[in-house]
């Protein structure tokens, strides 16, 4: 199970440094957290997780610091994976925006990348996932309608599009 540190979660850096902290009491810890690394206070979230045995997933947004945030830190070598989020919901612009995202991330530490798109990008960037082979996302989180522009009934068709639209793009 992953859960979010983002800011919109807890929008003061101390105050969400100090909830992370307090997981230390809890039964049952998440298996993964995403710390956005453009953040404030991500590098000292992250290294909290770490303390607690919760995996990091680095969240690198484009047009966004965090690449070159992530490339000089000393903890990324220790992330499960990175993941690339692509922010910029044009269709048109979604594709090219992935592509300097991951130029921006080069070798990530030699960490696993995950690349998404959100909104009107989610479905190019999947396809443009499939055309690499790298790991991609697709859900209600990142998109309510499926490729064709009908609304999506579930989590289970985006998924089964998302599928489809991979393969598309591995051809």
């Amino acid at each position: 199970m992953g859960v979010t540190t983002g800011a919109w979660a807890e929008p003061d850096p101390a105050g969400r440094l100090e909830r992370v902290r307090s997981w230390a009491t809890l039964p049952v810890l998440p298996d993964h957290a995403s710390v956005n690394w453009h953040e404030e206070g991500a590098e000292e979230i992250a290294a909290v997780l770490l303390e607690l045995g919760v995996g990091v997933e680095a969240g690198i947004w484009s047009g966004t610091d965090g690449a070159e945030r992530f490339a000089v830190s000393p903890l990324g070598p220790r992330v499960l994976r990175v993941l690339a989020e692509v922010t910029d919901v044009d269709a048109e612009g979604a594709v090219s925006s992935a592509r300097a995202l991951l130029s921006d991330i080069g070798a990530a530490h030699g960490r696993p990348v995950l690349l998404h798109g959100e909104g009107g990008g989610a479905w190019p960037v999947v396809r443009f996932a499939g055309r690499l082979g790298v790991d991609t996302r697709v859900g209600l989180e990142d998109v309510l309608v499926l490729p064709d522009g009908r609304w999506a009934g579930s989590n289970a068709a985006l998924v089964s599009a998302g599928l489809a639209e991979y393969a598309q793009g591995a051809l």
